[in-house]
């Protein structure tokens, strides 16, 4: 996790889960709040890249296709 993310303010929020899940991250001395935190910030960060593709589908689209059907530009000078 960023260290932005764990100096910022935090707010106290009140969740449910899972008892096995709680007892089997207290065995192994897991730490649930950051793993939550962590958990969440992995979520958002998917959730964007998804909305990210979804609104650029069309440019990529476009750049795919112009690969099948022209190649890679430069790859004539690719060394691999």
């Amino acid at each position: 996790m960023p260290e932005s993310v764990a100096r910022s303010s935090r707010k106290t929020l009140k969740i449910s889960i899972d008892r096995q899940l709680v007892e089997d991250a207290e065995a192994l001395s897991i730490d649930i709040s950051r793993a939550a935190e962590t958990g969440i910030a992995n979520a958002i960060a998917a959730e964007k890249t998804r909305q990210w593709q979804e609104e650029n589908k069309d440019a990529i689209e476009s750049c795919n296709g112009y690969v099948r059907q022209y190649g890679l530009p430069l790859a004539k000078y690719r060394l691999f």
